[in-house]
């Protein structure tokens, strides 16, 4: 699918069968513990209609120095033609962490998406979960000591 872009460098797939393109930050900063930026990657895209874009963390980043985005995922719509931006979040304790521009600081996944059409109802079907939720697979500290 291609995907018309602006931006100063474009997102790049580090390995084949990758699923997220790498963006870089536009901008230099500095994250202070527990500090949030809204950084600028320089890059604007056009979706086609029936495809979202991602904006998704970097693994390496979260590991190695506990960077990650606030809102992930962040929804790119395929109407939307701003700047691509990301939320970083350093959530580090005690050490900052500097950004430089070209520093790879969140992923690109883009996927097709279905369109849903509600039909208002007084009942739901059945189902074996039912309205079970937050934890209710039954997780409990006798599971966890046997997994």
């Amino acid at each position: 699918m291609d995907v018309p872009i602006i931006a100063p460098e474009l997102p790049a797939y580090a390995h084949p069968g990758d699923a997220g393109a790498d963006l870089v930050s536009a901008e230099a900063l500095r994250l202070e513990p527990g500090q949030r930026a809204l950084v600028g990657t320089g890059v604007r895209i056009a979706l086609p209609d029936g495809y979202v874009a991602f904006v998704v963390p970097r693994s390496g980043l979260a590991t190695k120095h506990g960077i990650t985005i606030v809102n992930a995922p962040g929804t790119v719509d395929a109407g939307y033609r701003g700047e691509l931006k990301v939320t970083l979040l350093n959530t580090d304790a005690r050490e900052a962490y500097e950004i430089a521009v070209g520093d790879r600081i969140a992923q690109l996944v883009i996927m097709p998406v279905s369109r849903a059409r509600f039909i208002p109802v007084d009942a739901l079907d059945e189902s074996a979960r039912g309205e079970g939720g937050f934890g209710s697979t039954g997780y409990t500290n006798e599971t966890r000591r046997t997994s």
